[in-house]
């Protein structure tokens, strides 16, 4: 579990959801046969099926099966770069978000922890983060992780 600061720290910085209220990712998961951490699901119940300030997309409720079910059948024929099946292929990745330049974010179990990786589309290449979703999100927005291919976030931040 998450630091209660790191998820503070997180709502801190994106302010709070225009859903108002954590929206239940439980039938998604189900769908896709996957168990992600409480924060993992509380973050994607927040902020999910949101675009953060024109720029990254997270999969909540809505669209989190949709778009990992595109993912999965798109991986079947084997892809250069991408190095794992995506949920719900049996042991695959979860496919939480991308950004508007067409990189994919997954999470991948990692000795029972869910970590995160991305695609970056432009660099056409894989990137392994040995952190959880809440710390790699904080470090995103802060200007601490992934400096080279996300961008320089503004002070506040809108959602669509």
């Amino acid at each position: 579990m998450a630091d209660v600061s790191v998820m503070d720290d997180l709502q801190r910085i994106l302010g709070p959801s225009p859903f108002g209220e954590t929206r239940s990712i439980e039938r998604a998961c189900r769908s896709l046969c996957v168990d992600l951490s409480r924060d993992d699901g509380e973050i994607l119940g927040l902020y999910g099926d949101l675009l953060i300030s024109d720029f990254l997309f997270l999969y909540g409720p809505r669209f989190a099966v949709e778009k990992g079910v595109w993912m999965s059948e798109f991986l079947r024929d084997g892809h250069p770069i991408i190095p794992s099946a995506v949920l719900p292929d049996r042991g695959g990745m979860f496919l939480f978000g991308h950004t508007i330049e067409g990189d994919k974010l997954f999470l991948r179990q990692s000795g029972g922890d869910w970590l995160v990786s991305a695609f970056r589309r432009n660099w056409a290449d894989w990137c392994d983060f040995d952190m959880p979703m809440p710390e790699w999100l904080v470090g995103v927005f802060k200007g601490d992780v992934a400096t080279d291919w996300m961008p320089e976030w503004p002070e506040r931040h809108w959602f669509e």
